[in-house]
């Protein structure tokens, strides 16, 4: 028996069926090319789980 795939494609990709267009919505690594993760817990931040590279989003001044 395999095992059960939740529809992990919406999750990642955006489809416009107006245009008939395919937009990832994160965004990929530039050392390795993988599709990075979003985190905002503790640090707002995008990390590679592949290659551990990081990007940390700086906090606008109010």
């Amino acid at each position: 028996m395999g095992k059960k795939v939740k529809a992990y494609i919406r999750m990642v990709y955006e489809v416009d069926f107006n245009s008939w267009t395919i937009k990832l919505k994160n965004k990929k690594c530039p050392r390795c090319g993988s599709i990075m993760a979003h985190h905002m817990k503790p640090v707002e931040r995008w990390h590679c789980g592949k290659c551990g590279y990081t990007e940390f989003v700086s906090q606008k001044k109010r």
